[in-house]
């Protein structure tokens, strides 16, 4: 059976590959477009925060791999002709894509639904779900000009058994599930698009900082040891394999120092 968490890539495993990343300036999306990079793929860093995407660009550069290109986008903010904008320029560089990573995302508050503030609701909805899927069908004609294309979605365990006070991030994971589902089924037969979730689980990002305060940071993964089931599901190793949802790393228990008892706790994206 696939496995994508058991896979060791090897050097040139994406050789020739043009893979895009949101949320590609720090956490796992930076570690990811390492990694991507050094597997010799041409990564293209997306996100809003323009000097973080510069410094990845810079590692990229620096470690000798394939030439990275930044394509800034706030996913909160971004209209059409921002998306039209991504499209045409990946187009026009390259004349495909092979890989689209969805990994940019808004945590939100862990707060009751009973509480939960609604434009606080509305933003990561959107955020995490329409502008993924937004970006997704507007680069559908961009990843259909591959010969061997993957789409992954970033997953959760909350949004595959919801759990108390993770409100709108949990129930964006749960639609994302959704999404893949759907997209997978309506594109396996007719191309050569495979679409999966991926949930990297613990890792030690801000984003986990924010949703577990009291967690000793020693203890959680860093971002670049969870890479291999990112290159996996990206590249060759998965050809054929559609409609699944992968774990980057053994199910972990929940953490009893999670930050439900901090329902103030402001929204923050992981881009």
């Amino acid at each position: 059976m696939f496995e994508p968490r058991d896979h060791v890539p090897t050097p040139a495993e994406l050789a020739g590959r043009v893979v895009a990343i949101t949320g590609a300036g720090s956490g796992i999306g930076r570690a990811v477009a390492l990694a991507c990079a050094r597997c010799q793929a041409s990564v293209v860093l997306i996100g809003r925060d323009a000097a973080k995407l510069d410094a990845v660009h810079g590692e990229i550069a620096a470690a000798g791999s394939p030439e990275a290109s930044i394509a800034l986008l706030d996913l909160e903010r971004a209209v059409a002709r921002d998306y039209d904008a991504l499209a045409d320029a990946l187009l026009e560089r390259y004349g495909r894509l092979d890989g689209l990573l969805h990994n940019a995302g808004l945590l939100g508050t862990l707060t009751p639904i009973e509480h939960y503030d609604v434009p606080t609701w509305c933003r990561v909805l959107h955020v995490n779900v329409t502008a993924a899927f937004v970006l997704t069908q507007l680069l559908l004609p961009v990843l259909k000009k591959s010969s061997d294309a993957s789409v992954v979605f970033t997953a959760s365990s909350v949004g595959r058994r919801g759990r108390a006070y993770w409100g709108a991030y949990a129930v964006s994971k749960f639609a994302l599930e959704g999404l893949s589902q759907v997209l997978s089924d309506e594109l396996e037969g007719i191309s050569h698009i495979r679409v999966n979730t991926l949930n990297p689980g613990r890792a030690r990002t801000a984003m986990r900082r924010q949703a577990y305060p009291a967690e000793d940071i020693n203890t959680v993964p860093l971002p670049e040891t969870l890479t291999a089931a990112y290159i996996a599901l990206l590249g060759p190793a998965s050809r054929g394999v559609t409609g699944g949802a992968f774990d980057a790393q053994p199910p972990a228990r929940p953490s009893s120092t999670a930050a439900a008892s901090s329902p103030d706790s402001k929204a923050r994206s992981s881009s």
